[in-house]
């Protein structure tokens, strides 16, 4: 038996649940909810917090170890090149480094992930990372190249990686907010591990670190404190603790509200905070808590975003509407939200596991397949 079978075996029993029980209360089948307990195979996630909730535990309590992708080939070969300049692996420049020829790339490159253009950026980083490292006296640029590598490492499933450019960052950062949005990468990271208990303590810590006095605070310091709250949400959510979403979701609005608007909090990467982005994370914790009803009542009342309108938060927030609808058999709308979201981001799309995730639950109820269904299940490399 693994010892995340023995942990759901252990706590049924414990709470005075038939292995019938709480195959019903959860929704998985019989033979599914066995094979885990005799250890066939490790489950994922979402089924551990479908447990959790049928036996009102926390997730984490049932977890063993984190739930993650790793890269495919392909993402692997496009980013040997970067990996080797980050370990100092690097041909001498044509002409020497300076500032205003990093930030004009860093501009470039802005422009490029706006674009959903990461094969692009992902060429230029090798001479990026060479010409940044080569400069002196230049901890801003340094911290902003590092952030930015450590976050395209995390999207696509990279993590040892990540997490050694992020300790790089940290260390060219020079205040604690600016700190703050690497750990934000680093959050980030860890939630797409479903490294739960890591990441909720990390983000109280941190937002305890830096809460803002909002009589006095820069935006960038009330927007940062926020976007750690609403961390601390999507953990919590996961972890099957929705009294602790509800008061990350009232903090992160209270800050939403003193700024008043959506600004950047980390324009290179189109990091925002305000209201459109509680919004989000608030549809988002609704769909991870199966109801549906309330993720599309939220994303019919928000407005068109003011800023970033293709960035990764607003695409995710249209695969959580696809995850609404498909949740309550809306096959239709929510092949409809992917056709939008494969339109304008597909660079992104390709490596999100949870669009995975969601149209292998519209295939996996399909006798035949449209070829359209076909095209959009491998273009984001679904194994059907």
């Amino acid at each position: 038996m693994s010892v995340v079978g023995e942990r759901v075996k252990n706590a049924r029993k414990r709470a005075g649940m038939t292995q019938r029980d709480l195959a019903r209360a959860a929704g998985v089948s019989l033979s599914q909810l066995r094979k885990i307990e005799q250890g066939g195979y490790e489950p994922r996630l979402e089924t551990l917090r479908s447990f959790a909730v049928a036996m009102n535990l926390r997730t984490s309590a049932l977890q063993t170890t984190p739930d993650y992708e790793i890269p495919d080939s392909d993402t692997e070969s496009q980013w040997h090149p970067v990996l080797h300049a980050l370990h100092g692996n690097m041909t001498d420049p044509d002409e020497p480094a300076t500032p205003d020829g990093v930030q004009a790339m860093l501009d470039t490159v802005q422009a490029m992930i706006a674009e959903d253009r990461y094969r692009e950026v992902t060429a230029l980083l090798p001479n990026l990372i060479r010409d940044v490292e080569a400069l002196d006296d230049a901890r801003a640029l340094k911290f902003k190249t590092l952030n930015m590598v450590a976050s395209l490492l995390a999207q696509t499933r990279q993590f040892e990686a990540a997490d050694m450019v992020l300790d790089r960052a940290l260390e060219a950062s020079e205040t604690a907010v600016e700190a703050a949005t690497a750990i934000d990468t680093h959050l980030w990271a860890l939630l797409r591990q479903g490294r739960l208990d890591d990441a909720r303590t990390m983000a109280v810590q941190w937002a305890d670190d830096i809460e803002p006095r909002f009589s006095r605070a820069t935006l960038q310091s009330v927007g940062m404190w926020g976007r750690l709250w609403l961390k601390i949400a999507n953990a919590a959510v996961r972890d099957n603790q929705p009294h602790e979403v509800e008061d990350a979701l009232a903090l992160a609005r209270a800050a939403a509200a003193r700024i008043g608007r959506d600004v950047y909090v980390e324009r290179l990467l189109g990091r925002t905070f305000g209201p459109l982005e509680v919004s989000y994370i608030a549809a988002e914790s609704f769909v991870i808590a199966h109801e549906p009803e309330k993720t599309l009542a939220i994303a019919a009342k928000v407005p068109a975003p003011s800023i970033e309108p293709a960035g990764a938060s607003r695409m995710r927030h249209k695969l959580d509407v696809a995850n609404a609808h498909t949740q309550m058999g809306r096959y239709s709308e929510a092949l409809e939200e992917f056709r939008g979201v494969q339109r304008t981001a597909p660079e992104w799309l390709v490596q999100q596991r949870y669009a995975r995730d969601i149209l292998g639950q519209i295939v996996g109820r399909r006798r035949t397949l449209t070829p359209e269904m076909r095209e959009l299940a491998n273009a984001i490399k679904l194994d059907y």
